[in-house]
């Protein structure tokens, strides 16, 4: 499998994909797929990551994987994969909020930090604001 950008083209099948894996995808817009990556097995999407880009700071988003691939090491490529494109496009850190994967990312050197510690522009997002129960965790991890 090889991490491919998205496209307006795949939309619905991401949009989907996410509904099935329970996250939120009502606000992703075709500016958000600019900054998104997903995964093919056998013509159906299996894999999934986001990046909201906001000035020099980036929201992770949509991290998701079908059932069969988690626990072989591919969200951590698809992780490590957006953080490289994050350098690439001179995201200083990364801040995401998680209801359930707070100690994978943990693994992978995410911070778990105060929800309002998270960099102004990433607080002003949609996610922030209102998509993410307050109750998500919220971690941050510096690139640069």
């Amino acid at each position: 499998m090889k991490t491919m950008p998205a496209s307006l083209e795949a939309e619905p099948g991401i949009k989907s994909f996410l509904a099935d894996c329970g996250l939120p995808s009502d606000d992703i817009s075709a500016s958000h797929l600019d900054n998104f990556f997903f995964l093919k097995d056998s013509g159906q999407i299996v894999g999934s990551v986001g990046l909201e880009i906001c000035g020099e700071f980036g929201l992770l988003r949509s991290l998701a994987l079908s059932e069969s691939l988690r626990r072989q090491g591919i969200g951590t490529q698809l992780v490590e994969h957006i953080e490289e494109y994050a350098r690439s496009q001179n995201i200083r850190s990364i801040s995401l909020l998680t209801t359930t994967a707070d100690q994978f990312f943990a693994r992978i050197g995410y911070q778990t930090i105060a929800r309002e510690n998270a960099p102004e522009p990433v607080q002003e997002t949609t996610e922030f604001q209102s998509i993410c129960p307050a109750s998500a965790i919220c971690m941050y991890k510096q690139l640069q």
